[in-house]
């Protein structure tokens, strides 16, 4: 049982979910200091730390009990992959693209959970509210006028990345409440860090490409805000308050992505990109004002 969303709490859930939705745009701006994976690696880097300081502090425990090391290592391993192919995918692609993708994890998830779990079933309005989202991300897909082969492989990547995110929120929402938000945001993080790294000294040529104050900037957000204090403040708002009612504000993630990569980095705002934004924006909202129980944990942008 949940507590009822407190108007301090929905104004916490909104500014997350502002937070997640530059995250995109803040990868970007790294990306042109550092490789790939680097600036993947980078971050993580700073959000475990973050992260472990806090545990240690607040006196947070974080010690892995029995029976939940292998469900944190299925955890682990579909994070490092995910966080993997959402970076190789927005070196390709536009933030405001990868924005919209991502932010079909919601609707991954409803249909996901209707086939693997015994009390999440597809109701119409859910239905509704998926086809809107997928129609959404078909507008995306259709538009031909200044789509190159690399942004077409960065959009299947990061979709890709987003199918493994919302197999990995059907897997956690079954075994979250057996563990602390710490937990589920420290443990991952630490597990992808060094597969990143092997992949940074691997792939990326180079690793540092003359990173500047805005490169900098955007490795600190990415690695202090969101990946730390956001990832967990979202998983004590989850626990607390329920899935259902912090995802009626997740479709501000893909607005406020779609916004600030047009402002800051000049991306191209087109018909299709509005289009696609609006039903997913809509599909969000139907889908989840139409559920009847909790699931789905995680964010979007928390990537």
């Amino acid at each position: 049982t949940h507590n009822p969303l407190s108007l301090l709490a929905s104004a916490m859930a909104i500014f997350l979910c502002i937070l997640f939705g530059a995250n995109a745009v803040a990868i970007k701006f790294t990306l042109a200091g550092l490789g790939t994976f680097t600036a993947a690696a980078v971050r993580f880097s700073l959000a475990v730390v973050a992260i472990f300081l806090w545990t240690h502090f607040t006196h947070q425990s974080i010690r892995v009990r029995k029976g939940q090391a292998h469900q944190l290592l299925i955890i682990s391993i579909l994070f490092a992959a995910q966080i993997g192919l959402f970076y190789m995918g927005l070196s390709k692609t536009f933030a405001s693209r990868g924005a919209l993708i991502i932010n079909l994890v919601p609707f991954l998830v409803l249909l996901l959970s209707h086939f693997f779990t015994r009390d999440d079933r597809i109701t119409p309005g859910k239905l509704l509210g998926i086809l809107m989202g997928f129609l959404g991300i078909l507008f995306l897909f259709l538009q031909k006028r200044d789509i190159s082969e690399e942004l077409k492989t960065g959009d299947m990547l990061i979709f890709c990345s987003t199918l493994l995110w919302a197999c990995s929120g059907v897997y956690t929402k079954k075994i979250i409440q057996n563990y602390s938000p710490f937990q589920i945001a420290f443990y991952p993080i630490l597990f992808a860090v060094p597969f990143l790294y092997i992949c940074a000294i691997l792939f990326d040529k180079p690793m540092v490409n003359a990173p500047d104050g805005s490169v900098l900037a955007a490795i600190l957000y990415q690695g202090l805000i969101t990946g730390s204090f956001g990832f967990v403040a979202w998983n004590v708002l989850l626990q607390r308050y329920g899935a259902v009612s912090l995802h009626t504000f997740i479709f501000i993630i893909p607005a406020v992505g779609v916004l600030l990569g047009g402002l800051m980095l000049k991306e191209p705002i087109t018909g299709n990109i509005l289009m696609a934004l609006v039903l997913i924006g809509t599909g969000i909202f139907i889908s989840q004002f139409n559920k009847k129980t909790d699931h789905a944990p995680g964010a979007s942008g928390g990537s």
